[in-house]
Protein backbone atom coordinates (compact mmCIF):
# COMPACT_ATOMS: atom_id res chain seq x y z
CA UNK A 1 0.00 0.00 0.00
CA UNK A 2 1.16 3.53 -0.78
CA UNK A 3 -0.44 6.43 1.04
CA UNK A 4 -1.13 9.60 -0.87
CA UNK A 5 0.42 12.67 0.83
CA UNK A 6 -3.05 14.00 1.70
CA UNK A 7 -4.09 10.78 3.41
CA UNK A 8 -0.82 10.48 5.26
CA UNK A 9 -1.43 13.94 6.73
CA UNK A 10 -4.95 13.01 7.74
CA UNK A 11 -3.78 9.87 9.46
CA UNK A 12 -1.26 11.91 11.41
CA UNK A 13 -4.14 14.08 12.61
CA UNK A 14 -6.03 10.98 13.71
CA UNK A 15 -3.10 9.70 15.75
CA UNK A 16 -2.56 13.07 17.34
CA UNK A 17 -6.21 13.33 18.37
CA UNK A 18 -6.44 9.72 19.60
CA UNK A 19 -9.37 9.12 17.26
CA UNK A 20 -11.77 11.57 18.91
CA UNK A 21 -15.06 12.47 17.30
CA UNK A 22 -15.92 15.68 15.49
CA UNK A 23 -13.29 15.50 12.72
CA UNK A 24 -15.35 15.74 9.51
CA UNK A 25 -12.44 17.04 7.46
CA UNK A 26 -10.63 13.69 7.67
CA UNK A 27 -13.60 11.39 7.27
CA UNK A 28 -13.36 10.99 3.51
CA UNK A 29 -9.79 9.72 3.47
CA UNK A 30 -10.72 6.92 5.85
CA UNK A 31 -14.12 6.21 4.38
CA UNK A 32 -15.63 7.84 7.45
CA UNK A 33 -18.82 8.85 5.63
CA UNK A 34 -18.97 5.64 3.67
CA UNK A 35 -17.89 7.26 0.38
CA UNK A 36 -14.40 5.77 0.21
CA UNK A 37 -13.16 8.86 -1.64
CA UNK A 38 -12.75 12.57 -1.06
CA UNK A 39 -15.88 13.03 1.07
CA UNK A 40 -17.76 15.02 -1.60
CA UNK A 41 -19.34 12.28 -3.70
CA UNK A 42 -20.67 8.79 -3.20
CA UNK A 43 -17.94 6.97 -5.12
CA UNK A 44 -18.55 3.50 -3.72
CA UNK A 45 -22.29 3.62 -3.18
CA UNK A 46 -22.08 3.27 0.59
CA UNK A 47 -24.14 6.23 1.66
CA UNK A 48 -21.95 9.31 1.20
CA UNK A 49 -23.30 12.38 2.99
CA UNK A 50 -26.47 10.47 3.91
CA UNK A 51 -24.67 8.16 6.34
CA UNK A 52 -26.94 7.08 9.21
CA UNK A 53 -26.40 8.48 12.72
CA UNK A 54 -23.86 6.78 14.96
CA UNK A 55 -24.96 5.42 18.33
CA UNK A 56 -21.47 4.82 19.66
CA UNK A 57 -19.06 7.67 18.90
CA UNK A 58 -18.39 8.86 22.45
CA UNK A 59 -17.53 5.61 24.21
CA UNK A 60 -14.73 6.06 26.73
CA UNK A 61 -12.26 3.20 26.98
CA UNK A 62 -8.93 2.51 28.63
CA UNK A 63 -6.13 0.47 27.09
CA UNK A 64 -4.43 -2.18 29.22
CA UNK A 65 -1.41 -4.32 28.46
CA UNK A 66 -2.26 -7.98 29.03
CA UNK A 67 1.14 -9.43 28.13
CA UNK A 68 4.25 -8.39 26.18
CA UNK A 69 7.13 -9.75 24.17
CA UNK A 70 5.29 -11.41 21.29
CA UNK A 71 7.06 -11.65 17.94
CA UNK A 72 4.66 -10.70 15.15
CA UNK A 73 1.51 -12.20 16.68
CA UNK A 74 -1.04 -13.11 14.04
CA UNK A 75 -4.08 -14.96 15.44
CA UNK A 76 -6.19 -14.88 18.61
CA UNK A 77 -8.79 -17.36 19.88
CA UNK A 78 -10.39 -17.69 23.31
CA UNK A 79 -11.00 -21.14 24.77
CA UNK A 80 -14.70 -21.57 25.63
CA UNK A 81 -15.41 -22.46 29.26
CA UNK A 82 -11.77 -21.78 30.11
CA UNK A 83 -11.12 -18.05 29.69
CA UNK A 84 -7.58 -18.36 28.41
CA UNK A 85 -6.47 -17.12 25.02
CA UNK A 86 -4.46 -18.82 22.26
CA UNK A 87 -2.00 -16.54 20.46
CA UNK A 88 -0.02 -17.45 17.36
CA UNK A 89 3.29 -15.83 16.42
CA UNK A 90 4.36 -15.84 12.80
CA UNK A 91 7.85 -17.32 13.36
CA UNK A 92 6.11 -20.51 14.51
CA UNK A 93 5.13 -20.26 18.17
CA UNK A 94 1.77 -20.86 19.82
CA UNK A 95 1.10 -19.54 23.33
CA UNK A 96 -1.65 -19.80 25.92
CA UNK A 97 -2.30 -16.55 27.77
CA UNK A 98 -4.18 -16.09 31.03
CA UNK A 99 -5.86 -12.65 30.72
CA UNK A 100 -6.24 -12.41 34.49
CA UNK A 101 -2.56 -12.37 35.44
CA UNK A 102 -0.82 -12.14 32.04
CA UNK A 103 0.84 -15.55 32.37
CA UNK A 104 2.13 -16.83 29.02
CA UNK A 105 2.78 -20.54 28.45
CA UNK A 106 4.22 -22.04 25.29
CA UNK A 107 2.09 -24.74 23.64
CA UNK A 108 4.08 -27.71 22.37
CA UNK A 109 3.32 -29.65 19.21
CA UNK A 110 2.90 -26.84 16.69
CA UNK A 111 3.84 -27.55 13.04
CA UNK A 112 7.01 -26.60 11.19
CA UNK A 113 6.26 -23.52 9.12
CA UNK A 114 7.64 -21.51 6.22
CA UNK A 115 8.30 -18.28 8.12
CA UNK A 116 9.37 -15.93 5.35
CA UNK A 117 7.78 -12.78 3.96
CA UNK A 118 4.11 -12.90 4.90
CA UNK A 119 4.28 -16.59 5.70
CA UNK A 120 4.57 -18.51 8.95
CA UNK A 121 2.22 -19.64 11.69
CA UNK A 122 -0.89 -17.61 11.03
CA UNK A 123 -4.42 -18.01 12.37
CA UNK A 124 -5.95 -20.18 15.10
CA UNK A 125 -9.54 -21.36 15.62
CA UNK A 126 -11.18 -23.55 18.25
CA UNK A 127 -13.71 -26.28 17.53
CA UNK A 128 -17.17 -24.90 18.39
CA UNK A 129 -17.88 -28.00 20.52
CA UNK A 130 -14.84 -27.37 22.73
CA UNK A 131 -14.14 -28.76 25.34
CA UNK A 132 -16.18 -31.83 24.32
CA UNK A 133 -14.21 -31.76 21.08
CA UNK A 134 -10.80 -30.40 22.06
CA UNK A 135 -9.47 -29.88 18.53
CA UNK A 136 -7.87 -26.58 17.65
CA UNK A 137 -7.05 -25.51 14.12
CA UNK A 138 -4.00 -23.66 12.83
CA UNK A 139 -3.43 -22.10 9.44
CA UNK A 140 0.16 -21.74 8.30
CA UNK A 141 2.44 -21.66 5.31
CA UNK A 142 4.65 -24.67 4.67
CA UNK A 143 6.79 -25.90 1.81
CA UNK A 144 6.31 -28.93 -0.38
CA UNK A 145 8.14 -32.15 0.41
CA UNK A 146 9.91 -32.16 -2.96
CA UNK A 147 12.57 -29.69 -1.84
CA UNK A 148 11.59 -27.05 -4.39
CA UNK A 149 10.91 -24.42 -1.73
CA UNK A 150 7.44 -23.72 -3.10
CA UNK A 151 4.88 -23.04 -0.37
CA UNK A 152 1.14 -23.23 0.20
CA UNK A 153 -1.44 -22.29 2.79
CA UNK A 154 -2.10 -25.25 5.12
CA UNK A 155 -4.84 -26.03 7.62
CA UNK A 156 -3.98 -28.44 10.42
CA UNK A 157 -5.61 -29.66 13.60
CA UNK A 158 -4.84 -31.51 16.80
CA UNK A 159 -6.29 -31.94 20.26
CA UNK A 160 -5.36 -29.36 22.87
CA UNK A 161 -4.17 -30.99 26.09
CA UNK A 162 -4.20 -28.82 29.20
CA UNK A 163 -3.38 -31.59 31.67
CA UNK A 164 -0.36 -33.81 32.07
CA UNK A 165 3.39 -33.50 32.22
CA UNK A 166 3.81 -31.97 28.74
CA UNK A 167 0.80 -29.65 28.90
CA UNK A 168 -0.14 -27.37 27.36
CA UNK A 169 0.38 -29.21 24.09
CA UNK A 170 -1.31 -30.14 20.84
CA UNK A 171 -1.63 -33.91 20.56
CA UNK A 172 -1.65 -35.56 17.16
CA UNK A 173 -1.37 -32.41 15.09
CA UNK A 174 -1.54 -33.04 11.34
CA UNK A 175 -2.40 -31.09 8.18
CA UNK A 176 -6.00 -31.65 7.11
CA UNK A 177 -6.08 -29.39 4.04
CA UNK A 178 -3.47 -27.91 1.71
CA UNK A 179 -4.63 -25.12 -0.60
CA UNK A 180 -2.83 -26.15 -3.76
CA UNK A 181 -1.01 -25.49 -5.95
CA UNK A 182 2.28 -24.85 -4.18
CA UNK A 183 3.94 -21.72 -5.53
CA UNK A 184 7.25 -19.93 -5.11
CA UNK A 185 7.28 -16.66 -3.21
CA UNK A 186 6.33 -15.61 0.30
CA UNK A 187 3.28 -13.36 -0.13
CA UNK A 188 -0.52 -13.50 -0.09
CA UNK A 189 -1.30 -16.58 1.98
CA UNK A 190 -4.57 -15.05 3.22
CA UNK A 191 -5.15 -17.52 6.02
CA UNK A 192 -7.96 -16.38 8.32
CA UNK A 193 -10.03 -19.22 9.80
CA UNK A 194 -13.40 -19.16 11.52
CA UNK A 195 -16.31 -21.48 12.17
CA UNK A 196 -19.72 -20.62 10.76
CA UNK A 197 -22.98 -20.91 12.69
CA UNK A 198 -23.60 -24.46 11.38
CA UNK A 199 -20.16 -25.76 12.33
CA UNK A 200 -18.40 -25.46 8.97
CA UNK A 201 -14.79 -24.25 8.96
CA UNK A 202 -14.13 -21.32 6.62
CA UNK A 203 -10.55 -20.52 5.58
CA UNK A 204 -9.33 -17.69 3.35
CA UNK A 205 -6.54 -18.30 0.85
CA UNK A 206 -4.67 -15.53 -0.95
CA UNK A 207 -3.71 -15.46 -4.62
CA UNK A 208 0.00 -15.97 -3.79
CA UNK A 209 0.78 -12.64 -5.51
CA UNK A 210 -0.13 -13.79 -9.01
CA UNK A 211 0.41 -10.72 -11.22
CA UNK A 212 -1.24 -12.10 -14.36
CA UNK A 213 -4.04 -9.55 -14.15
CA UNK A 214 -6.48 -11.10 -16.56
CA UNK A 215 -9.12 -13.81 -16.91
CA UNK A 216 -6.51 -16.57 -16.50
CA UNK A 217 -5.50 -15.34 -13.04
CA UNK A 218 -5.54 -18.04 -10.35
CA UNK A 219 -8.36 -16.28 -8.48
CA UNK A 220 -10.58 -16.69 -11.55
CA UNK A 221 -9.56 -20.31 -12.12
CA UNK A 222 -11.85 -22.47 -10.01
CA UNK A 223 -9.73 -25.57 -10.64
CA UNK A 224 -7.35 -24.42 -7.87
CA UNK A 225 -7.88 -23.19 -4.29
CA UNK A 226 -5.97 -19.90 -4.50
CA UNK A 227 -7.71 -16.54 -4.16
CA UNK A 228 -10.69 -18.23 -2.55
CA UNK A 229 -12.73 -18.83 0.57
CA UNK A 230 -12.81 -22.53 1.41
CA UNK A 231 -15.64 -24.16 3.32
CA UNK A 232 -14.53 -27.36 5.06
CA UNK A 233 -15.87 -29.91 7.48
CA UNK A 234 -14.10 -30.02 10.87
CA UNK A 235 -12.07 -32.94 9.46
CA UNK A 236 -10.79 -30.82 6.57
CA UNK A 237 -12.92 -32.31 3.80
CA UNK A 238 -14.80 -30.15 1.34
CA UNK A 239 -18.23 -29.32 2.73
CA UNK A 240 -20.82 -31.47 0.91
CA UNK A 241 -23.03 -28.44 0.22
CA UNK A 242 -20.34 -26.34 -1.43
CA UNK A 243 -21.40 -24.64 -4.67
CA UNK A 244 -19.02 -26.43 -7.05
CA UNK A 245 -18.98 -29.99 -5.70
CA UNK A 246 -20.74 -31.25 -8.85
CA UNK A 247 -18.42 -29.38 -11.21
CA UNK A 248 -15.61 -31.69 -12.31
CA UNK A 249 -13.54 -28.70 -13.41
CA UNK A 250 -13.69 -26.92 -10.04
CA UNK A 251 -12.07 -27.48 -6.65
CA UNK A 252 -14.84 -28.79 -4.44
CA UNK A 253 -13.68 -26.88 -1.32
CA UNK A 254 -14.32 -23.44 -2.88
CA UNK A 255 -17.15 -21.42 -1.34
CA UNK A 256 -16.31 -18.09 -3.02
CA UNK A 257 -13.50 -16.94 -5.30
CA UNK A 258 -12.10 -13.87 -7.03
CA UNK A 259 -10.23 -12.72 -3.91
CA UNK A 260 -6.77 -11.17 -3.72
CA UNK A 261 -5.45 -11.46 -0.15
CA UNK A 262 -8.22 -11.70 2.47
CA UNK A 263 -6.68 -11.32 5.93
CA UNK A 264 -9.84 -10.62 7.96
CA UNK A 265 -12.98 -12.69 8.34
CA UNK A 266 -15.90 -12.70 10.77
CA UNK A 267 -19.45 -14.00 11.11
CA UNK A 268 -22.16 -11.36 11.51
CA UNK A 269 -24.26 -12.46 14.48
CA UNK A 270 -27.53 -10.89 13.35
CA UNK A 271 -27.59 -12.78 10.06
CA UNK A 272 -25.10 -15.66 10.38
CA UNK A 273 -23.44 -14.38 7.21
CA UNK A 274 -19.70 -14.50 6.57
CA UNK A 275 -17.85 -11.24 5.95
CA UNK A 276 -14.28 -10.70 4.76
CA UNK A 277 -11.86 -7.81 4.40
CA UNK A 278 -9.12 -8.07 1.81
CA UNK A 279 -6.12 -6.17 0.51
CA UNK A 280 -6.26 -4.48 -2.86
CA UNK A 281 -3.27 -3.63 -5.05
CA UNK A 282 -2.64 0.15 -4.86
CA UNK A 283 -5.53 0.86 -2.48
CA UNK A 284 -8.69 -0.93 -3.65
CA UNK A 285 -9.07 -2.61 -0.25
CA UNK A 286 -12.49 -4.18 0.24
CA UNK A 287 -15.09 -5.30 2.76
CA UNK A 288 -17.16 -8.13 1.33
CA UNK A 289 -20.33 -9.90 2.41
CA UNK A 290 -19.57 -13.44 1.26
CA UNK A 291 -22.24 -15.34 -0.63
CA UNK A 292 -22.19 -18.96 -1.69
CA UNK A 293 -20.54 -19.34 -5.10
CA UNK A 294 -19.81 -15.64 -5.47
CA UNK A 295 -17.07 -14.32 -7.74
CA UNK A 296 -15.68 -11.17 -6.09
CA UNK A 297 -13.92 -10.04 -9.21
CA UNK A 298 -10.19 -9.99 -8.59
CA UNK A 299 -8.46 -9.10 -10.90
CA UNK A 300 -11.02 -8.70 -13.70
CA UNK A 301 -12.93 -6.17 -11.56
CA UNK A 302 -11.24 -3.99 -8.98
CA UNK A 303 -11.22 -0.51 -7.45
CA UNK A 304 -7.40 -0.59 -7.17
CA UNK A 305 -4.64 0.85 -9.31
CA UNK A 306 -1.35 -0.75 -10.24
CA UNK A 307 1.35 -0.07 -7.70
CA UNK A 308 3.02 3.30 -8.16
CA UNK A 309 0.57 4.50 -10.79
CA UNK A 310 -2.91 5.93 -11.31
CA UNK A 311 -3.71 3.18 -13.80
CA UNK A 312 -6.67 1.01 -12.82
CA UNK A 313 -5.97 -2.69 -12.55
CA UNK A 314 -9.34 -3.45 -14.13
CA UNK A 315 -12.80 -1.98 -14.65
CA UNK A 316 -14.72 -1.29 -11.46
CA UNK A 317 -17.17 -3.84 -10.10
CA UNK A 318 -20.10 -1.73 -11.23
CA UNK A 319 -18.92 -2.06 -14.83
CA UNK A 320 -19.46 -5.83 -14.84
CA UNK A 321 -22.61 -7.81 -14.21
CA UNK A 322 -20.86 -11.15 -13.61
CA UNK A 323 -19.09 -10.33 -10.32
CA UNK A 324 -20.13 -9.52 -6.76
CA UNK A 325 -19.20 -6.01 -5.66
CA UNK A 326 -17.77 -5.19 -2.23
CA UNK A 327 -20.12 -3.61 0.29
CA UNK A 328 -17.41 -1.04 1.04
CA UNK A 329 -14.12 -0.18 -0.63
CA UNK A 330 -11.26 2.32 -0.69
CA UNK A 331 -10.56 3.46 -4.27
CA UNK A 332 -7.16 4.23 -5.68
CA UNK A 333 -5.86 7.51 -4.25
CA UNK A 334 -7.77 7.22 -0.98
CA UNK A 335 -4.89 5.87 1.11
CA UNK A 336 -6.64 2.55 1.52
CA UNK A 337 -7.31 0.32 4.49
CA UNK A 338 -5.00 -2.71 4.34
CA UNK A 339 -6.91 -5.00 6.73
CA UNK A 340 -5.93 -7.74 9.12
CA UNK A 341 -8.28 -9.31 11.65
CA UNK A 342 -11.93 -8.49 12.24
CA UNK A 343 -14.82 -9.28 14.55
CA UNK A 344 -18.46 -8.30 14.86
CA UNK A 345 -18.81 -6.95 18.36
CA UNK A 346 -21.42 -8.73 20.51
CA UNK A 347 -20.15 -8.11 24.05
CA UNK A 348 -21.55 -6.36 27.10
CA UNK A 349 -18.62 -4.04 27.87
CA UNK A 350 -19.43 -1.63 25.01
CA UNK A 351 -23.17 -1.93 24.30
CA UNK A 352 -23.06 1.08 21.95
CA UNK A 353 -20.86 -0.95 19.59
CA UNK A 354 -23.01 -4.09 19.41
CA UNK A 355 -23.38 -5.20 15.84
CA UNK A 356 -20.48 -3.06 14.62
CA UNK A 357 -17.66 -4.54 12.57
CA UNK A 358 -14.25 -3.91 14.16
CA UNK A 359 -11.34 -4.44 11.79
CA UNK A 360 -7.63 -3.79 12.15
CA UNK A 361 -5.59 -1.97 9.57
CA UNK A 362 -1.85 -2.36 9.13
CA UNK A 363 -0.43 0.68 7.30
CA UNK A 364 -3.21 2.90 8.68
CA UNK A 365 -2.26 1.92 12.26
CA UNK A 366 -5.68 2.05 13.86
CA UNK A 367 -8.68 -0.12 14.67
CA UNK A 368 -11.57 0.63 12.35
CA UNK A 369 -15.18 0.64 13.51
CA UNK A 370 -17.94 0.22 10.93
CA UNK A 371 -21.70 0.47 11.38
CA UNK A 372 -23.89 -1.58 9.06
CA UNK A 373 -27.43 -1.22 7.80
CA UNK A 374 -29.12 -3.95 5.79
CA UNK A 375 -27.80 -7.35 4.84
CA UNK A 376 -26.25 -9.23 1.96
CA UNK A 377 -23.77 -8.26 -0.71
CA UNK A 378 -26.34 -6.00 -2.42
CA UNK A 379 -28.39 -4.81 0.54
CA UNK A 380 -25.78 -3.87 3.14
CA UNK A 381 -24.61 -0.29 3.65
CA UNK A 382 -21.35 0.23 5.55
CA UNK A 383 -20.15 3.43 7.19
CA UNK A 384 -16.71 3.84 8.73
CA UNK A 385 -16.73 5.75 12.01
CA UNK A 386 -13.96 7.52 13.90
CA UNK A 387 -10.98 5.21 14.41
CA UNK A 388 -10.08 3.53 17.67
CA UNK A 389 -6.51 3.45 19.02
CA UNK A 390 -5.53 6.08 16.46
CA UNK A 391 -2.84 7.52 18.74
CA UNK A 392 -0.89 4.28 19.27
CA UNK A 393 0.90 3.90 15.94
CA UNK A 394 0.17 0.18 16.12
CA UNK A 395 -0.18 -2.07 13.12
CA UNK A 396 -3.36 -3.93 14.07
CA UNK A 397 -2.99 -7.61 13.23
CA UNK A 398 -5.83 -9.42 15.04
CA UNK A 399 -8.83 -8.62 17.22
CA UNK A 400 -11.01 -10.76 19.51
CA UNK A 401 -13.80 -10.31 22.06
CA UNK A 402 -13.44 -11.93 25.49
CA UNK A 403 -16.65 -13.96 25.94
CA UNK A 404 -17.01 -13.48 29.70
CA UNK A 405 -16.46 -9.71 29.82
CA UNK A 406 -16.89 -8.30 26.32
CA UNK A 407 -13.45 -6.70 26.57
CA UNK A 408 -11.76 -6.17 23.24
CA UNK A 409 -8.31 -7.71 22.63
CA UNK A 410 -5.86 -6.53 19.97
CA UNK A 411 -2.66 -8.18 18.73
CA UNK A 412 -0.07 -5.71 17.45
CA UNK A 413 2.12 -6.62 14.49
CA UNK A 414 5.65 -5.90 15.72
CA UNK A 415 8.84 -7.77 16.53
CA UNK A 416 8.38 -7.09 20.26
CA UNK A 417 4.66 -6.63 20.54
CA UNK A 418 2.07 -6.27 23.28
CA UNK A 419 -1.26 -7.99 23.58
CA UNK A 420 -3.61 -5.16 24.51
CA UNK A 421 -7.15 -4.96 25.84
CA UNK A 422 -9.82 -2.26 25.65
CA UNK A 423 -11.99 -1.92 28.77
CA UNK A 424 -14.70 0.60 29.68
CA UNK A 425 -13.32 3.69 31.39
Amino acid sequence: MTDSPDCADRRSVLRATAGVTGLPAIAGCLGGEGDGGDGDDDTDGNGGADAPPDDGPDVDYAVETVAEGFENPWGLAFLPDDGRLLVTERPGRLSLVDPGDGTVEGVAGEPDVFAEGQGGLLDVAVNPDYPDDSRIYLTYSATDDDGSGAAATHVGSGRLSLDGEDAPAIDGFEPIRVAEPFREGANHFGSRATFGPEGALFVTVGDRRDTDFGPDHVSQDRSNELGATLRLTPDGDAHPDNPFVDDSDAADAIYSHGHRNPQAMAVRHETGALWECEHGEEDGDEINAIERGGDYGWPIASEACRYGTDDPVAPGHDERDDVTAPVHHWPCGSGGFPPSGAVFYDGDAFPEWRGDLLAGTLAGEYLGRFTIDGAGAEGASVTERDPLLGDREWRMRAVAVEPATGHLYVAVDDADAPLARLVPE
